[in-house]
This record gives C-alpha cells, structure tokens and sequence, in this order.
C-alpha cells in the first residue's frame, strides 16, 4: 500500500463508517521475542527493533489526531523472565530515554510513565523524572508508558489512597463509588481507552489497564509487534470506526441518541 493509499483509508476513516478515530488508543506490544527467534537471532534484537515500531505508530498517531497512546513497555510480571533478558531490557529502556525523549519534546509529544517506578535502578528513575519535566508542557500527544505495571497493582494502589483518606475521615465508606476509585487509578485525568490493540496473536490482556479496559474496543491481530507499521495501524483504525459502541444500551438507543 502506497503513501496515497494510506492517505485515503485515514480519510475514510474520518468521514465514514458507524464510529470515528478513537482518543484513546492502548497497545500491548507482543511478539518481539519471537520475531527474534523467526530469524535466528537473540530475543533483545526483537525488543530492539520494536522500538522502530513505536516510533512509526507515535508519529501516526501525532499526524491523524489521536490524542493519547498508552503502551506496555514492561509489566510487573516480567521480572520473571531470565536475569540476562531483564537486564537487556532495563538497558534498552535506559537508552531509549535518553534517545527519544529529545525527539518526543521536538514533536510536541507529553511523555508520561506509569508504574512503580519505584522498583527501576536509580538512574533510571531520575531519566522518567528529566524526560517527564522537559515535556511536562507539550500540548500534543500525551505517551503513556507502562513501565512495571499491573493492573491488579493500578487499582491496589487506588485502593490503599482510598482507606488512608476513609481512616482520616476524608470520606466515609458509603462515598466510595466507580468515580472515587477511577480518581486514585494511573491516568486517572485522561479519558479511557477507545481502542486496544495487541499484536502477536494472544487473545488476553495481560493484568493491563483491567479497570480501564471495561468498555473499549479490542483489535487483536497475528502480526508480531516489530513488523506493525503504519499500514497496520491504519488497519485497526478502519476496524474501531466500523463498531457500533453501545455501553450497555441497545443499538436502537444508540441510533436514536445520535439522531437527537
């Protein structure tokens, strides 16, 4: 597909089909190792070449508006996998701070990292704290980048906020609802995922963004993350414009409304 053909199907997503471009688009980045492993060389050469992908996919969203893209760098489950490969990792996330946070903030691109950070080496921790500070005031495209994240720890976390302020009598119990607990989540400012992407052909969400995810488009595709270029991502936005989003309603209601 050529430059022209990919200009048209972004119109068509735009001025056509049941939806329109998500605000919100999650991505869980799958397939790196194996994509390695396809041609024989070692699994951090995939994670590697998936930073090329991310890149490809941020400037696309930049250029047809969507105004947040959150991404599972590495989850709290990771620290499992061998000590070589995690160290790989933490090496790669090092450099591609320092590396691409310059041409984030060109860009006009807000980086923000979600996650217990807390748990990274120290130099990386005071890299997300530069990178955060120099694009903290970018009005573009905000980069949400889950970096030891689990859902399950989103919302423990929310949770613990919640009893501390219910033992100071900040609330009572009987307050706490879905808009007490959404207000102490990890981007608990920014507006759910429309759409969720994963590569790689696993059919799960891997403990990401559980509360967020309740109502979002899921786009699941075999294509292993390194080799999920533009034209795929283009892909995925022709699909979400397609769907019919009814939130509980039917889609006699939701016709109507729009009709309103």
């Amino acid at each position: 597909m050529g430059d022209s053909d990919t200009s048209n199907d972004v119109k068509t997503v735009l001025d056509g089909g049941v939806g329109s471009l998500p605000h919100h688009v999650a991505i869980i980045m799958d397939g790196n190792g194996r994509w390695a492993k396809q041609r024989n060389k070692p699994r951090f050469l995939g994670h590697k070449q998936g930073v090329e992908a991310v890149r490809d996919v941020v400037k696309a969203c930049g250029e047809y508006g969507i105004e947040v893209l959150t991404i599972f760098a590495f989850s709290s489950e990771n620290w499992r996998r061998p000590e070589k490969e995690v160290g790989l990792l933490m090496e790669l996330f090092f450099t591609a701070l320092d590396r691409e946070v310059k041409r984030l903030h060109r860009n006009n691109v807000q980086l923000r990292i979600i996650g217990e950070t807390s748990a990274f080496p120290e130099k990386i921790q005071k890299r997300i704290l530069r990178a955060e500070e120099l694009t903290k005031n970018n009005d573009g495209l905000i980069l949400n980048v889950a970096a030891n994240y689990g859902g399950k720890w989103d919302i423990t976390q929310a949770v613990k906020k919640i009893c501390q302020k219910v033992a100071s009598g900040e609330i009572k119990p009987d307050d706490i609802n879905d808009d007490v607990i959404a207000n102490e989540l990890s981007m608990h400012d920014l507006p759910d995922p429309d759409l969720f992407i994963r590569t790689g052909g696993e059919q799960r969400i891997s403990n990401f963004l559980i509360w967020q995810l309740a109502y979002t488009e899921l786009y699941l595709t075999d294509i292993l993350w390194p080799d999920f270029d533009r034209n795929e991502f283009i892909a995925a936005l022709n699909s979400f414009s397609k769907r019919q989003r009814r939130f509980g309603h039917t889609g006699e209601q939701i016709e109507k409304m729009s009709n309103a």
